[in-house]
């Protein structure tokens, strides 16, 4: 049987099985992940003001995955994952080790995506994040100037990541490949929201192949931010007073990604999705248990329950934008 057989067909698994959960209200679950985000380092350079590895406000520790971890769990879900986030706090390209975590998931063929603030876009990682065989890579520019940007990217260059993207796009077309697609990201702030033609005929001008606009989640949203927009097309949350603010999201009783996808920390550590910044919820350790036990275990099986009978009741889904 095909590597892309197997995968389809456990696809299938899952897809059913959450239907059946859905309309049961219990759990039921078949399959294995089909995504999956792994964290490679949770430090990062710069200071966003609602990023907790950025402001060192994360509880759990710090630290850089190791390889023999990393190819372990590649090991262990190779045969079912057909996507892989090399990403999940902090800057991935401060790890060392970061590309030969792509060329190795890239050898198992898996499509990797990853995110970065883009500060470390020079011609050497430039050649060497093409050479890795990375398939997406997400790039933040929340503004269309240095005034702008560092509203949010506290400690950033505006200027060194245009730059970076310039070497990149241009590198690119020297050697007339597709990969890595390009997405311009930019968050939806006070500070840009009156930016927007502006930032997309940055987008153009760059090269770059899709530019993404996407709501900021703030921690604290209940009584407001002073960055959040104006404009409330552009926000997650809505005002419901003075100071006073709450999610669009209704939070149904449902979530696909806790039967199609994990995360993973630096450490080993299993949680449910990138909401567990903190790592709350944690459900395995898998430098003392295989991905298997803790994917079917009672741990994650618990948390799926709540999902379908009170989803509101879990803290970090709170502040979710997934309403499916």
């Amino acid at each position: 049987m095909t590597l892309r057989l197997i995968r389809g067909i456990n696809l299938i698994k899952i897809s059913f099985s959450y239907l059946i959960s859905r309309w049961s209200k219990k759990v039921v679950h078949w399959g294995n992940p089909v995504a999956a985000s792994i964290e490679p380092n949770n430090t990062c350079n710069l200071r966003c003001p609602e990023c907790p590895a950025g402001m060192h406000e994360l509880t759990r520790p710090t630290g850089f995955m190791h390889p023999d971890l990393f190819q372990s769990v590649i090991d262990q879900l190779l045969s079912h994952l057909s996507w892989l986030t090399l990403y999940f706090q902090g800057e991935p390209y401060l790890s060392r080790h970061f590309f030969d975590f792509i060329a190795l998931a890239r050898s198992k063929r898996i499509f990797v995506s990853t995110s970065t603030n883009g500060h470390f876009l020079d011609e050497n990682s430039v050649r060497k994040t093409i050479d890795s065989g990375l398939n997406r890579l997400i790039i933040s520019v929340d503004g269309a100037d240095q005034q702008s940007y560092e509203m949010y990217r506290t400690g950033g260059d505006f200027e060194k990541v245009i730059t970076g993207i310039r070497l990149l796009v241009s590198e690119k077309k020297r050697r007339k490949t597709n990969t890595p697609e390009i997405i311009l990201q930019c968050l939806l702030l006070k500070s840009n929201e009156n930016q927007l033609d502006e930032i997309r005929s940055l987008a153009k001008e760059l090269g770059v192949d899709k530019l993404e606009f996407k709501t900021a989640q703030f921690n604290d949203y209940k009584h407001g931010n002073s960055l959040m927009p104006d404009n409330q097309r552009y926000s997650r949350y809505r005002k419901e007073g003075i100071q006073q603010y709450s999610s669009k999201n209704r939070l149904p009783d449902a979530c696909f990604r806790m039967w199609s996808s994990c995360v993973i920390s630096w450490d080993g550590k299993v949680v449910p999705c990138c909401f567990d910044k903190d790592g709350e919820h944690v459900m395995g350790d898998l430098t003392t248990e295989k991905f298997r036990s803790i994917w079917e275990g009672k741990s994650m099986n618990e948390f799926r329950k709540k999902i379908l009978q009170n989803r509101k009741s879990i803290g970090i889904c709170m502040n979710c934008s997934q309403h499916y």
